[in-house]
């Protein structure tokens, strides 16, 4: 049998070390290693740190940024190690949408340590910022929108006492400062449509430019891409979401005025709610100010610039993204 090494990467501004290692189970892992992340580096290097120690299974301990910058190493450099997910943030995100325990240490290490691992895809945004351009890895979601001003906006010293209750207060705000702008999209053929023009004859798809990409011009507020769907408080926000499909969900908000807000309420709650579960559907519903759809890769160009997040992370004012995916990119437990 191998040895497991257990890494653990954890953030000192969420819990003390004693705390986490009073939470191991006895008799602990054979060997744990333990490596600090900083306000500088919220985890990459901790995680690389760990790796070079010879961790078999690196433990992320924090919220969702840490979270977030582990599970980035990991895909980024094609780490064998697995992924253990110990929530301590206001959001957990990944943990929610997992079934991972909140609020119980010694249940989120035993599920860490004992559990079996499953892949998890991971989402790429690339982003033209004012420094250059910048890539980024998501495993919840990512976008521009009511979710990121709702991040800028919420006070954080409220969201120390009240949790993610505090997003709430800042939603308002975030409704106000979300203007409807152009947003084009370009998306690229998947492999099925490649494929298919390759196996066909003259004067067919061949020719048709079937493997060209394609383009869509909205209006929007709001764009999300998800790997989970669901947020704080069990709200689903992406209903196909699948974090093990190869894909990515989008979300498309377009609402302008208490009309299209209306159907915008009325397709999350009653159609993409209450009626898919009676009627047993497995595909979201669009309507007039929402739409739904799948993704492997997909470019937003952004008439105005928009501030962008991953996971909880704002990354800054960009008009352009590109997104990509990473199929089964960690595994974790």
């Amino acid at each position: 049998m191998v040895a497991v090494h257990v890494g653990i990467v954890w953030n000192p501004s969420k819990t003390e070390r004693a705390k986490l290692a009073a939470a191991l189970p006895d008799p602990a892992p054979e060997t744990v290693s333990w490596h600090e992340t900083s306000v500088e580096d919220p985890g990459r290097a901790a995680t690389q740190e760990a790796l070079d120690a010879g961790a078999t299974v690196v433990l992320a301990a924090g919220g969702d940024g840490t979270v977030r910058a582990v599970a980035e190493h990991l895909a980024d450099t094609g780490a064998d190690a697995e992924l253990g997910v110990i929530p301590l943030g206001t959001g957990n995100l990944l943990a929610r949408n997992l079934g991972i325990p909140l609020n119980d240490l010694p249940a989120a290490f035993a599920r860490a340590l004992d559990g079996e691992a499953s892949p998890l895809d991971i989402g790429w945004a690339e982003l033209t910022l004012e420094s250059g351009v910048e890539r980024y890895a998501f495993a919840v979601m990512a976008g521009f929108g009511i979710d990121a001003h709702m991040i800028t906006e919420t006070n954080d010293d409220l969201k120390d006492r009240a949790g993610w209750l505090a997003y709430i207060e800042s939603l308002g705000r975030a409704v106000s400062a979300s203007a409807v702008i152009g947003v084009t999209l370009t998306r690229e053929p998947g492999p099925d449509a490649a494929e298919s023009v390759a196996g066909a004859g003259a004067g067919s798809a061949a020719g048709s430019g079937a493997t060209d990409p394609t383009q869509e011009h909205e209006q929007a507020h709001t764009l999300i891409i998800g790997n989970c769907g669901m947020l704080q408080g069990g709200i689903t926000l992406l209903p196909d979401a699948d974090p093990t499909d190869g894909e990515l969900d989008l979300l498309v908000l377009r609402a302008d005025g208490v009309a299209g807000w209306a159907d915008t309420l009325r397709n999350m709650v009653w159609d993409n709610g209450l009626k898919r579960f009676l009627t047993r559907s497995d595909t979201a519903e669009s309507s007039g100010s929402t739409s739904h759809d799948r993704i492997t890769s997909l470019t937003i160009e952004l008439d105005e610039p928009r501030v962008f997040e991953v996971d909880g992370d704002d990354l800054g004012l960009t008009s352009r993204i590109v997104i990509s995916t990473q199929a089964g990119g960690v595994r974790v437990r």
